[in-house]
């Protein structure tokens, strides 16, 4: 089957796609027909050799979307022909969801969104557990006061719908452009990237952004920093007492189910980006760079 890897770490140029051999699921496992899976921020610093792997040939992908097409030993209450979405973590692996078939554990999984079509469902694993996670990780009662950075990106986006769910006074930075988008999905405020930041101080910010210091110092006295991507940038350094946080995303399909039933129940938007054939994977890693991407970039198999 094919699948897309990396030999040698760079830019998108060093994207390949490989003939390997079609993968069996272990007990606990299913194998998933792919039919559409995200390219994520993750896949282009994994192509970069961020998490290091030297020498290996690594598979890209932790997004899926499709249906089983078989299941392991063990496996309860899922079959063959059911759609599933899921989430296959891992930095240094030899094959990721950018593939025409993929093993997950049984565990990963959820069954797939009724209502979006397959391509938009693929952008929700990653980002979506990501954004539940670090709402959950404020640890804010309602009424308390949040700023999402990078409100408009594909997590900061789900974070913005989350935090609202969840009680929250949403103040949203993001460009300038972003505003009414982000003003639809129940943000109470909007600060736009580059400007003075919110004008009080927040009880909480969700770092979306990655903007480390700058983002703390809107923080009052002892708030909460939840930051997003461990091993991009180092944390800031604990201040006035303010708890800093720093979130993993797990694979966990029966937080994914959750997310699924908000989107099925309209209470969860999803935004759809560019889609590439798998054959396109370097095209599509290259538009990744790109900034001002809105929308989860898709690979279809």
């Amino acid at each position: 089957m094919k699948a897309v890897v990396v030999s040698e770490f760079g830019g998108p140029e060093r994207v390949e796609i490989a003939e390997v051999p079609l993968p069996r699921p272990e007990a606990g496992q299913v194998r998933v027909r792919v039919r559409a899976a995200g390219v994520n921020p993750v896949d282009g610093a994994v192509r970069a050799g961020v998490f290091g792997g030297a020498g290996q040939r690594i598979g890209l992908g932790w997004d899926v979307a499709g249906e089983i097409d078989e299941v392991g030993a063990g496996v309860a209450g899922w079959a063959a022909g059911q759609r599933v979405v899921g989430l296959h973590y891992g930095t240094v692996k030899p094959l990721g969801t950018h593939a025409e078939y993929a093993v997950l554990d049984a565990t990963a999984i959820a069954a797939a969104p009724a209502t979006v079509d397959t391509a938009t469902a693929a952008g929700l694993p990653l980002a979506g557990l990501t954004a539940g996670r670090a709402v959950d990780l404020l640890g804010l009662a309602p009424g308390s006061s949040v700023l999402v950075t990078g409100a408009a990106g594909v997590v900061g986006a789900l974070a913005v719908q989350l935090a609202v769910r969840a009680g929250l006074e949403v103040t949203a930075l993001a460009g300038a452009g972003d505003e009414a988008y982000l003003r639809s999905l129940g943000a109470a405020a909007f600060v736009p990237r580059g400007g003075a930041g919110p004008a009080e101080p927040v009880d909480g910010v969700l770092d979306a952004a990655v903007l480390g210091e700058s983002a703390l110092g809107f923080v009052r006295d002892g708030g909460v920093y939840v930051g997003l991507i461990p091993g991009a940038a180092p944390a800031p350094a604990a201040e006035r007492g303010v708890r800093v946080v720093e979130q993993e995303v797990a694979a966990d399909g029966e937080h994914l189910a959750r997310l699924v039933s908000l989107v099925d129940a309209g209470g969860l938007a999803l935004r759809a980006g560019e889609a590439f054939d798998l054959a396109d994977a370097a095209e599509a890693h290259d538009r990744l760079a790109t900034p001002g991407v809105r929308g989860r970039i898709i690979l279809t198999a």
